[in-house]
């Protein structure tokens, strides 16, 4: 079985502002010397973990990244009749295997200042041990507690797919078996400004015709590659060697990059679309990004298929270059040929 699986995805994004910056303007950056939008690699993983596909086809296999597993553990201990001090003292204990704990008087002192992810099976342990506290038994000290609890590898697909750091047990860190890059526009992309006004339902004719509130927007539009890459070895190390999951992971993260987009003024812009055109490959040479094909700006009335047509052609010359870069490729392109379906069955054969 292959080693590498790479995605390629054209996606078109109509008027809109899917992921901020600091100003609220859409995200960009200069690619060949032109300025193009961009969607932020966090949060097109964001906007995957969310997702109606991910979550429904990693149903029981997802992990949660929060500060909060302390608040969840008191809660639990609450619930088994413990008083409030009680539950504060073992669920610090619990958390901090996580991360640094927030100050004793702190609003929440049961949180971590750090967002963790954490696995159902390490949620589980840290629940276990916690009852086990509570019925009298002590709790041991930090390094043997993070032994009982957390794993190098079990069965959270998300956490295999896109890793975590945790600085204080390092041995327990997972690298990430999945990449993805910044997405950027083929086309050369100049952020416009809407002005824009609200008016107050209330106001009476015979007060001043103006507006309640007067604000601006920015937004832009155009096609964007997205650039994935499984590492399938690692992805299945990463979830104990339980390959029937590994395969449901790659299904669900396919079809979520085709079908979901950041949520950023969403209801504004109502810019949900899907990929018009796939391609995956498999192999075991060593992954590369076709997105020097755009190096220089697509323009053209017809942008998506020039857009393809150039990645493509460029696909083509870098195989000219350097020998056959994979193995098998797979294509999908609205209109003309190929299924989400197969797709994702060409991923997890």
């Amino acid at each position: 079985m292959s080693r590498f699986i790479q995605l390629h995805l054209l996606t078109t994004y109509p008027p809109s502002n899917p992921n901020r910056d600091d100003l609220g303007r859409p995200k960009t950056a200069r690619f060949g010397n032109a300025e193009r939008m961009r969607i932020s690699s966090q949060a097109l993983k964001r906007a995957v973990r969310i997702s109606d596909a991910f979550r429904k086809g990693l149903d029981g296999n997802l992990g949660e990244r929060t500060q909060r597993l302390g608040r969840i553990v008191m809660e639990y201990l609450r619930q088994q009749g413990a008083d409030e001090q009680k539950a504060l003292e073992i669920a610090r204990q619990i958390a901090e295997v996580f991360g640094k704990l927030k100050k004793e008087k702190d609003a929440n002192p049961a949180d971590i200042e750090q967002l963790a992810f954490i696995s159902p099976e390490e949620k589980r342990f840290a629940l276990e041990l916690a009852e086990k506290a509570l019925a009298g038994e002590e709790l041991p000290d930090k390094k043997e507690l993070a032994k009982r609890i957390l794993r190098r590898a079990d069965g959270a697909a998300d956490i295999a797919m896109f890793g975590r750091m945790l600085a204080d047990n390092p041995d327990y860190n997972r690298e990430a078996a999945v990449q993805i890059a910044h997405a950027i526009t083929t086309n050369q992309v100049h952020v416009e400004d809407d002005y824009y006004t609200a008016v107050d339902d209330l106001k009476a004719p015979s007060e001043d015709a103006g507006a309640g509130f007067i604000g601006e927007l920015g937004f832009g539009s155009g096609v964007f590659y997205i650039y994935a890459c499984i590492n399938r070895d690692l992805l299945g190390d990463n979830l104990d060697g339980d390959e029937e999951l590994a395969n449901a992971a790659i299904a669900a993260l396919v079809e979520a990059l085709a079908t979901s987009s950041p949520d950023g003024k969403k209801n504004s812009f109502a810019h949900g679309g899907r990929a018009e055109y796939i391609m995956a490959e498999k192999g075991d040479q060593q992954p590369r990004t076709l997105a020097g094909a755009f190096l220089q700006p697509v323009r053209d009335q017809d942008l998506m298929n020039a857009s393809v047509q150039r990645l493509e052609q460029f696909r083509e010359e870098m195989d000219k270059a350097y020998g056959q870069c994979a193995d098998e490729i797979a294509t999908m392109h609205v209109g003309h040929s190929g299924t989400l379906d197969d797709i994702k069955a060409f991923c997890t054969s």
